[in-house]
């Protein structure tokens, strides 16, 4: 049977792919392994179209094996971890797909502390998904019930303003783009509670255009709106506001490396990073790693995703920790990644020390990096091929020991993922290209 949990809970294309009987199933299975006949499930969605279809279905399957089902309504992904770690819920499931296109959908499975699952969790859950009929079901007295309470995003809510309240950004003018997605449902408040002025853009989702043209994936009209409404800073959340890229008061791209890089710097000449480490993925940027270790710290690398930068974190106790994409994990607020808070904790730094973001970023600088998605039928087999692995050996050589070449399948797309590093930019873009093209030859 194919394997359903990527890197961030099960996705594809909606009611094509990812159907509502795999939702059905999915509640079943959450129920009987992690939520038990009258424990609760909170469940909540982002602003796909399809995402009512799935939370019903999910409803539908925990409640007819005995299980209670909150419905928290279009929220930030982090909002839901949030919900599901307060010690009301035995579990959560999160209905988006993140910064997906919005034909896609995901269902994210998070357990009683907010945390997604295990691997091994996942497993076992999986298995239960593919037997549900086995199952068996309860009587019309003990069936679950389902309620909608959009009153739960308010413990989010009102969390997330209390650290926007320890804030004094008044002198700053901020543009938000939220992407069309969830996190508008509370980012442009809890950003004005700092004081600063707010303009929002991309908040007007119609359940088809989350992450079009706007976004953490897409932060080009931030940029331009950043310049021509004279603001000092922009921040782009993605789809369900776990992510976000940062834009300076020039229209510049700050990524999530140097937001992290940021956030550690600042942390270290405090003294406040957790165990002096910041844990990043394989993909963190090589020029990152070279200024926290300057200043004293350590970079502990992880495989991608933000799961196991997370366990990553635990094991080394860090408090600090995430991708280039912009999932940023600050453990003293929140165990996911949360696009509000990380904006939050770049204003807290960019008030205290009276610089604009420009000049932080310029400390972090960036090795040359380019990343290619090569669409792979069998993405899987990347590493049997003799041609792939000779390209790879021979782009090393050509960096010279200085550079990285990675090269791994995505766990969320039928995709291959290639990445290379190096101190040439124009050689670096070629080598990217040059391994790409031969993935798409050969694995297709």
């Amino acid at each position: 049977m194919p394997r359903l949990f990527g890197t961030d809970g099960i996705r594809g294309v909606a009611n094509i792919e990812l159907k509502p009987t795999l939702a059905y199933a999915l509640g079943r299975a959450t129920a009987h392994h992690l939520v038990g006949k009258g424990g609760s499930l909170v469940v909540g969605q982002d602003t796909r179209r399809s995402g009512d279809m799935f939370v019903a279905a999910i409803a539908a399957g925990a409640t007819s094996l005995g299980a209670e089902v909150r419905i928290a309504g279009c929220i930030p992904t982090p909002a839901l971890a949030f919900l599901a770690g307060t010690g009301d819920f035995a579990a959560g499931i999160m209905v988006s797909a993140s910064h997906n296109p919005a034909d896609d959908n995901g269902l994210k499975v998070l357990d009683g502390q907010g945390l997604k699952l295990d691997d091994g969790v996942e497993e076992e859950i999986e298995q239960l998904i593919w037997r549900t009929e086995e199952l068996g079901s309860v009587g019309n007295a003990e069936i679950g019930r389902s309620v909608v309470d959009p009153s739960l995003l308010d413990r989010y809510r009102e969390h997330r303003l209390g650290l926007a309240g320890s804030i004094d950004a008044s002198r700053l003018r901020i543009v938000l783009d939220c992407a069309n997605g969830s996190g508008g449902v509370v980012g442009p408040e809890i950003l004005t509670a700092t004081g600063a002025a707010v303009e929002v853009i991309h908040n007007d989702p119609d359940g088809i255009n989350i992450n079009v043209e706007s976004g953490a994936t897409s932060p080009g009209s931030l940029a331009i709106a950043v310049r021509e409404r004279g603001a000092n800073v922009g921040f782009a959340l993605d789809g369900d506001a776990d992510r976000l890229i940062a834009v300076d008061a020039s229209g510049a791209i700050v990524d999530g490396d140097q937001v992290l890089g940021i956030l550690a710097l600042d942390r270290l000449e405090r003294g406040v990073l957790a165990e002096g480490a910041l844990v990043v993925s394989v993909l963190s940027n090589g020029g990152l790693q070279q200024v926290i270790e300057e200043a004293g710290g350590q970079v502990i690398r992880t495989p991608v995703g933000d799961k196991y930068i997370l366990e990553g974190m635990q094991v080394s106790r860090a408090g600090l920790g995430g991708e280039k994409s912009g999932h940023v994990i600050i453990l003293e607020h929140t165990t996911s990644g949360d696009g509000i808070v990380t904006a939050l904790e770049v204003l807290r730094v960019m008030t205290r020390a009276g610089r604009p973001l420009a000049e932080l970023a310029a400390r972090i600088p960036m090795l040359p990096q380019q990343q290619r998605a090569v669409k792979a039928r069998h993405k899987d087999q990347w590493e049997g091929d003799r041609e792939i692995l000779r390209a790879i050996r021979d782009a090393e050589a050509r960096l010279g020991g200085i550079g990285r070449v990675l090269v791994r399948p995505s766990g969320t797309e039928p995709a291959l993922r290639v990445m290379v590093e190096g101190p040439d930019a124009d050689l670096v873009a070629e080598l990217a290209d040059a391994i790409a093209a031969l993935a798409g030859e050969r694995l297709n």
